[in-house]
């Protein structure tokens, strides 16, 4: 979802491109051959094809995600540019925040408790993206 609110030209001028693999059928049959969820085998999915290093990452819609990627930055030493963590739900939203709230490596942008989405992870992307060109307009 998330990639589908961003603006293509905005990411373009930026020279940004968006993944997602949730739907891969080699994320879903690792994830049931290791008992785990798909969001969890999609981050590592990623993190082999070397597109997490220095790369924004945004979680709306899955805290297994979120806390793959503290673990992939704790035990694997990710590095990623940023980390927006955004789950919402019951089940671990707040709980994947709040690990992400201890990392102190790297910079990461998130909200407390179980709300969260997809929406709000695309509004901070915006966000940033229209400061860094305004940024480059006062610059010019």
């Amino acid at each position: 979802m998330i990639c589908v609110g961003l603006s293509a030209t905005r990411l373009a001028h930026f020279g940004l491109v968006t993944h997602q693999f949730i739907s891969d059928a080699d994320v879903i049959t690792q994830a049931k051959a290791e008992a785990t969820t798909r969001a969890v085998q999609a981050m590592r999915k990623a993190h082999r094809l070397g597109l997490l290093d220095n790369a924004l990452i945004g979680i709306g819609n899955a805290p297994t995600a979120l806390i793959e990627i503290v673990r992939l930055i704790r035990e694997e030493n990710l590095r990623p540019a940023l980390v927006i963590g955004m789950p919402v739900g019951f089940v671990s939203a707040a709980e994947s925040k709040a690990l992400l709230a201890q990392i102190d490596t790297v910079p990461w942008i998130a909200i407390r408790g179980r709300k969260g989405g997809s929406t709000l992870v695309v509004a901070a992307i915006h966000a940033l993206l229209g400061l860094a060109e305004s940024r480059q307009r006062n610059m010019a």
